[in-house]
C-alpha cells in the first residue's frame, strides 16, 4: 500500500514537472530572448527524469517484475530513456545540442502517457505466462532504448532535410537576385556567410545523425537477438514471422540501410537523412502500430499487455 500511494505521488509530481516544462517551452519558442526560461526548462526535464526513475522502482518492487508489461509501463521507460539521451550530452559540457529533441520527446511521450491513457490501463497486471521470463527486462529494455535513440536520430535526419531544402531555395533566390543586381561582390558577403553558417548546421546534424542512429542499430541488434533466444524458450522457435517480429526486421533493415548509404562515397548528401526519416514512422509501426491492431504473438490483449 505504500508503494502504490509512494507511485501515486511521484506519478502527479512528475505530470505537474512536465505540465509546468511544457508552459516554459512554449514561452521560449515565442520569446527567443529569455535564456533564463530555456535553463529552467532543461532543469525541469532532469527532475522528471528523477521523478520517473523513482516511479518505475516503485512499481518493480510492488508489482515483482520489470516494469515493461503494458502499454503505460513501456511508454513511461521510453520517455525515462528519451531523458537519458537529454542528460549525458548536458551533464558533459552543459552544452546540449540535441535538447531541441530530447526536450519535446520527453513532453510529447510524458505528456500522453499521463493524460491519455486511462486509469486501468495504467494499472500493473499479472503477467501472461509468456512474459514470466528473465528475458523481459533484457530484451524490452533493448528495444525500448534503441526506439529512443533511433527516433532521435531520424528527427536529426529531418531537420538536415529540412535546413538542406531551405538552403536549396535561398540559394537559388540569391542566384536570382544577384543576377537582377548585376553586382556579384557587393550583394555576397552575407549570403555566402549565412550559407557558411547552414553549411556548418547540415555537417554537426550529419554528425550527431550517424552516431546516434550507430549506437540505437547496435542496442536494436541485441534487441532482436535477445527477442529470438526468448521466443525460442516461450515458443519453440528463434523466429515465428509474427507481425512485431516482421516489422521489427524492416526497422532493422531500414537503418542498416541508413548506415550503408552513409558511408557509401557514391550516396552522400541528403540520401542517408531521407532513409532515416522514413525510419520515423516504421518505428512508430513497429512500437504502436501493431500493438494499435491488436493483432500477432506480442500483441497480448492489443493495448493492454505488450511485450516491446
Amino acid at each position: 500500500m505504500i508503494f502504490v500511494t509512494l507511485e501515486y505521488i511521484l506519478t502527479h509530481i512528475s505530470f505537474s514537472i512536465i505540465s509546468i516544462v511544457i508552459t516554459i517551452h512554449l514561452i521560449t519558442l515565442l520569446i527567443h530572448n529569455i535564456t533564463g526560461l530555456r535553463v529552467s526548462s532543461e532543469k525541469g526535464i532532469i527532475a522528471t527524469f528523477f521523478s520517473t526513475t523513482g516511479l518505475l522502482i516503485t512499481r518493480w518492487i510492488y508489482s515483482g517484475h520489470f516494469p515493461l508489461s503494458n502499454l503505460y509501463e513501456s511508454l513511461i521507460f521510453l520517455s525515462w530513456s528519451f531523458s537519458i539521451i537529454f542528460m549525458i550530452p548536458y551533464f558533459r559540457n552543459h552544452k546540449n545540442d540535441l535538447s531541441s529533441i530530447t526536450v519535446p520527446s520527453v513532453i510529447f511521450t510524458q505528456g500522453f502517457t499521463m493524460s491519455s491513457l486511462s486509469i486501468e490501463m495504467r494499472q500493473s497486471a499479472i503477467l501472461v505466462p509468456a512474459l514470466k521470463s528473465q528475458w523481459l527486462m533484457m530484451h524490452v529494455s533493448m528495444m525500448l532504448l534503441s526506439y529512443a535513440i533511433l527516433l532521435c536520430g531520424s528527427l536529426l535526419s529531418v531537420a538536415l532535410l529540412v535546413i538542406t531544402f531551405r538552403k536549396n531555395i535561398d540559394s537559388f533566390r540569391q542566384i536570382e537576385y544577384l543576377n537582377e543586381k548585376r553586382s556579384v561582390f557587393k550583394n555576397t558577403s552575407f549570403p555566402l556567410f549565412r550559407n557558411y553558417y547552414k553549411y556548418q548546421l547540415t555537417q554537426r546534424l550529419d554528425y550527431w545523425t550517424y552516431r546516434i542512429i550507430n549506437l540505437g542499430f547496435i542496442f536494436l541488434t541485441i534487441g532482436i537477438l535477445s527477442g529470438a533466444v526468448w521466443a525460442n524458450e516461450a515458443w519453440g522457435s528463434y523466429w515465428n514471422w509474427d507481425p512485431k517480429e516482421t516489422w521489427a526486421f524492416i526497422t532493422w533493415a531500414i537503418f542498416a540501410i541508413y548506415l550503408h548509404t552513409r558511408i557509401n562515397k557514391n550516396f552522400q548528401g541528403t540520401n542517408p537523412a531521407l532513409v532515416a526519416s522514413i525510419g520515423f514512422l516504421i518505428i512508430w509501426i513497429c512500437y504502436f502500430g501493431i500493438n494499435l491492431l491488436g493483432i500477432g504473438l506480442h500483441s497480448y490483449g492489443s493495448f493492454t499487455l505488450t511485450s516491446n
